[in-house]
């Protein structure tokens, strides 16, 4: 082995031009709810951090690992967007690894790549819309509760939960969701084109697939994890830069400062992020 020079000994290899450098950001959690222990994936929270991860003059790509059971389409849509303006205004590309599930938005997010990778065993898919809820007709009248609700608008308490149900309600509501839905297949057929294997039925259905069944599908790009596929495409010298937000300073990072959570809405925020992850059996 030949002597090394001070050069290679005391500066850092992702200071070196010839070393190839790649960003790395998490965006892990369900889209747009969370709660004080587990915040949510939001376009606020990821925007600092992804344009932190872009930022950087002469990187090889950034990389995004994904780990999210979906939520929101606005802020999933929002994140995507916001991924791939950085990536053409960097000239930067992206290679989105898909941890455990990578599902509605999450897959939402997924499109964002360039390149999409997954486990043989990740989740992946579900592209389709949902609603759910439970109706309390019977149990507020059994327990003798009068339900009083006073509305300017004749639609403004439509799928009250403590009322009947009305099929005309009901048919906005779906038609609602197929507009959503309508707008995630564009983005997956745009996004995947000609990689997809069925260009509509089963895959527009909102069923998920296992990671390899999804890269017969199309829907993935291969199966492989973050370092193994960063070395195989930039070799082994590679240097893997994780990217965080960052903290900041003062009473506020020492947690003085912040609002009082309210613990009841967090409870009913932290149920209802545990119900979507439970849909993939996490």
């Amino acid at each position: 082995m030949g002597k090394q020079s001070f050069f290679d000994r005391f500066v850092p290899l992702r200071f070196r031009k010839s070393v190839p450098v790649v960003n790395h950001v998490a965006l892990h959690g369900a889209i747009g709810m969370g709660s004080p222990l587990r915040p949510a994936l939001t376009f606020k929270s990821a925007n600092g951090v992804l344009e932190r991860a872009f930022a950087r003059k002469g990187i090889a790509a950034v990389a995004i690992t994904i780990n999210s059971p979906g939520g929101s389409p606005v802020q999933s849509a929002l994140i995507h967007a916001r991924i791939r303006e950085l990536a053409d205004e960097h000239k930067v590309p992206v290679l989105i690894f898909c941890e455990d599930v990578a599902a509605s938005g999450g897959y939402w997010l997924a499109c964002a790549g360039d390149e999409i990778y997954a486990d043989g065993s990740s989740i992946i898919g579900s592209i389709g819309v949902v609603s759910a809820g439970f109706g309390f007709v019977e149990a507020i009248n059994k327990l003798g509760i009068e339900r009083r609700v006073h509305t300017s608008g004749e639609s403004k308490s439509m799928l009250d939960p403590f009322k009947p149900e009305k099929q005309e309600d009901v048919d906005h509501l779906l038609s609602l969701q197929a507009d959503v839905h309508q707008s995630f297949k564009d983005l997956v057929k745009g996004r995947r084109g000609a990689k997809l294997a069925d260009n509509d039925g089963e895959l527009f259905s909102g069923a998920f697939w296992s990671g390899r069944q999804a890269l017969a599908r199309g829907l993935v790009d291969g199966i492989g994890h973050l370092h193994q596929v960063l070395k195989q495409k930039f070799g082994d010298k590679v240097v893997i830069r994780n990217v965080s937000a960052p903290q900041g300073w003062g009473l506020k990072r020492l947690g003085f400062g912040a609002q009082a959570p309210d613990f009841a809405a967090s409870a009913i925020d932290a149920i209802e992020t545990r119900a979507i992850w439970a849909r993939f059996g996490l």
